[in-house]
Order: structure tokens, then sequence, then C-alpha cells
């Protein structure tokens, strides 16, 4: 573990976010959704908007998707396209009940002149890729078993042209690699090892020997579904110990309330797309 006197150094990120003012548990496609659990949809909104505040008082920039009626879950911006350096390898989503968000992201991107590369395998964006660009000359961290597909690896490597680590989940209740794994600074990560298969687990720590590990308590409370600008981690308010190892690390915790989202089975992460130009 890295010393505590370390000097972090932020670095200023742009993000895209998506109001959850259509936000709803309307069907059921990971463990952590249940129809028969009322969300509050005020608080939800509330919520969401201090997340948004939050990075914007962290000194970063946030874009705005249109939240669509009847996609309660584009409040999950992270999983429509995954962009390095201007290019954005578009999503494609396993269920059906999200696929039409895959248009409304290629609308974004698309109007805004960015080179929009349109998938042929599926996969949801960064929910399943994650970008260290300091790590081993840049390196993309991809995971597959529950959304996203192995070929999709292969494709992102060829639009990105960046070399992809292919990572294997295999507990369901981490279906998306944003949910076990998260890029603290460009060249390290936090991860919780059980999400992933033992080979997996084998090419993390050869790949990150200084990475921050979490535990089950942490990683169940939506603790790994973080976003850090190298210096400011903002994270679920519930994961204190892994708070307390960021701290003790040299990072700056800013713990959030999302109670409301985490219904969809999302906390921070998951609202959040970095546009990486």
């Amino acid at each position: 573990m890295v010393s505590v006197n370390q000097h972090r150094i932020p670095r200023k990120r742009t993000y895209l976010m998506c109001s959850p003012e259509h936000f709803a548990v309307a069907y059921a496609i990971n463990p952590w959704m249940d129809v028969t659990t009322p969300v509050d949809a005020v608080l939800a909104v509330k919520q969401w908007d201090r997340l948004r505040e939050t990075l914007l008082g962290l000194g970063h920039d946030v874009h705005l998707l249109t939240p669509e009626a009847g996609l309660p879950d584009m409040v999950f911006a992270a999983n429509g396209a995954f962009v390095v350096d201007g290019t954005v390898y578009g999503a494609r989503f396993k269920h059906e009940q999200r696929a039409a968000e895959a248009a409304a992201h290629r609308a974004f991107y698309e109007e805004r002149g960015w080179h929009f590369i349109a998938p042929n395998e599926t996969n949801e964006g960064e929910g399943d890729f994650a970008y260290l660009p300091e790590a081993h000359g840049g390196l993309v961290l991809a995971g597959h078993g529950f959304r996203t597909e192995l070929p999709a690896h292969a494709e992102a490597q060829e639009a990105l042209g960046r070399p992809v680590v292919s990572l294997h989940l295999v507990d369901p209740r981490f279906y998306h690699l944003d949910v076990a794994l998260a890029s603290i600074d460009d060249g390290n990560i936090v991860y919780y090892p059980g999400a992933f298969s033992a080979a997996s687990q084998r090419v993390l720590a050869q790949l990150f020997p200084d990475a921050i590990v979490a535990d089950d308590v942490d990683a169940l409370a939506f603790g790994l579904n973080l976003v850090s600008d190298g210096a400011n981690v903002v994270l679920n308010s519930e994961a204190s110990r892994l708070a307390g190892k960021l701290k003790a690390a040299g990072y700056t915790p800013v713990p959030v309330e999302l109670t409301e989202v985490r219904k969809g089975g999302g906390s921070v992460k998951c609202c959040i797309a970095e546009l990486r130009n």
C-alpha cells in the first residue's frame, strides 16, 4: 500500500450524466432489482442532483443526456458507450428493456462531432470497460460473464487501439465490471477479488501489485462503484471501511448518498460516463 504521505494530484475530468426523472424499478435484470420495492422518485432526483453538484464542486465539467420516458435505466449513463481519446465505442445492450438507450447515446456523440464506432458485439460501455492511461502504457480492463460478451473485448481493442485485458466476472451480484473494480488514478485500481475468477484474480494481482483491495462488505454496499479524479474519490456513503482504506493511501473520500438509484443495481459510477477527448 502506498504511503499516506503521498501527494495525490487531481485531474480535471469531463463527465456525462442523465437525470433520473423517469427512473423506476419497472423490471428485474440484475439481482439487486426488486419490482415490489418502491422508489422515491423525488428523492432519487435530489440525490442525483447532489452527486452532480459534488462533481461540479470538485472542478469537473458535467454534460447532460436528455432522459426519455419509457427508459427508466437511462440514469445509468456509464453503460451507453466507452470513450478513449475522442473515439467512442458504442454500446449494444444485452437486455431488450435497455436496448433503445444506445441510440440516445449515439445521437449525443454524433451531434457533437465525436468519432463514433457502432458495435457489432454485445457490450455495455463503461459498465464493463475501465481505462488506465498510465498503466502499462495505456490499458483497458474489460469484464465479461453477465452482460458484455467476450468478442466485444476484441472489437473494442480494434476500435480504440488500446490493449484490452479480459476479466471474467463470476458472481451475478457483480454483473458489471464497474461494481467490482474502479480506477482510482490513471495507473492504479481498487477491486473486490471475490467478483472474479481465480485466473482473473491472478492477472489483476500481477498487473496491479499496489491495488487497494476491498472486502465483501464494502463491495456489497456498492463501494467500488466510484469515480476518482486521482485525488478525490466520490463513493457511496455506506462503504465506510473502503473510504478509510482510500484515505490511508492518500486519497480524499467524498461520500454521497444514492439510496434510490441503488435499487436499480447501481451507484456513483453507474451514473457517470467519462468523456475522454
